[in-house]
């Protein structure tokens, strides 16, 4: 995977995120975002010619497991942000009927 491709996914989510109105496309866009960062920090983490860390006799090249490690904590870290987020979104759609942040600031103006 290239560093290209890690950066127009990164550049995709930060367009969903200041975009989009919809408040479960923002949400995307995080995910998005989020996938973005894992991917670069486990392309940075990695090198040519380098092996996983399975303990073999003769392997001496090995990948450095800790930014693997640090990205699997982060994918949970996303997903929990993710369920608040949406458990948010849906009290919102509850009291204001809608998903759109420009009504619902109108609305929140009104009250």
């Amino acid at each position: 995977m290239s560093f290209c491709l890690i950066v127009a996914i990164f550049i995709v989510g930060i367009w969903g995120l200041i975009a989009k109105d919809n408040l479960i496309k923002k949400i995307i866009g995080l995910n998005i975002l989020n996938s973005g960062v894992v991917l670069f920090f486990v392309y940075i983490g990695s090198f040519q010619g380098t092996t996983a860390p399975i303990m073999e006799k003769g392997i001496k090249d090995v990948v450095d497991p800790i930014p693997q490690a640090l990205m699997l904590t982060a994918i949970v870290i996303g997903i929990c942000l993710t369920a608040l987020a949406l458990a948010l979104v849906l009290k919102l759609y509850q009291k204001y009927k809608t998903l759109s942040i420009s009504q619902i600031e109108k609305m929140s103006k009104d009250e």
